[in-house]
């Protein structure tokens, strides 16, 4: 994945994503589909790696929740029937559940949105404040003392722009265009998922 253009295919799923939610008439709620929604969030995963050590844990996490929602794509069709069939038996917030893994992995693609919009805005070549921001502005809220020590201290550990986007086998100008790509798509990804918790009742900030 690493030596192809990670963030060109990250970008055009998602884009395919927030197109089928778009297509949904006002007032009436999208019925994603399970199958593409876990692929597109495993493409996410490389980009987790490629930060090294300070979102380590964060990689572990996602893609383990991801992987959780890929096999329930095999069984289950959409995304609120995936979460209606968690409501019907009382698991919602218990721990493995698909409900609860999907929050997790929104939160995923919600991190490298903002880490993308703050790329796009700074000057120079250190990542360190883009992703500081990123994570106390999406992660930080969830995570124990330990992880957000250990967070800092890996900041410090971070590739630069220019070995990141060597990493991802892209350019600034070609970088810049699909990150900016991703940010609108996975907006809307984003929002998606919130109004599906949210228009049940169940919150997000869990």
């Amino acid at each position: 994945m690493e030596g192809a253009k990670t963030l060109k295919i990250m970008a055009e799923a998602f884009k395919e994503l927030a197109e089928k939610i778009n297509q949904c008439p006002d007032g009436e709620e999208a019925r994603l589909e399970l199958v593409p929604f876990s692929r597109a969030c495993s493409l996410v995963s490389p980009l987790f790696r490629c930060l090294g050590i300070a979102f380590k844990f964060a990689e572990l996490d996602y893609v383990a929740k991801v992987n959780d929602l890929v096999e329930a794509s095999k069984s289950i069709s959409v995304l609120p029937l995936m979460m209606d069939g968690d409501i019907e038996t009382d698991c919602v917030r218990r721990a493995g559940s698909h409900t609860r893994n999907l929050l997790r992995v929104k939160r995923g693609i919600d991190m490298v949105k903002v880490l993308f919009e703050h790329i796009i805005s700074s000057e120079g070549n250190s990542l360190k404040d883009p992703a500081s921001k990123a994570y106390t502005q999406v992660f930080a809220p969830y995570h124990g003392w330990a992880i957000r020590k250990a967070v800092a201290a890996g900041m410090y550990a971070l590739p630069t722009k220019a070995q990141l986007l060597n990493k991802l086998n892209e350019d600034e100008t070609s970088a810049r265009i699909q990150m900016q790509n991703y940010v609108l798509s996975a907006n809307a990804v984003v929002k998606y998922v919130d109004q599906l918790f949210n228009s049940r009742e169940l919150g997000i900030d869990w």
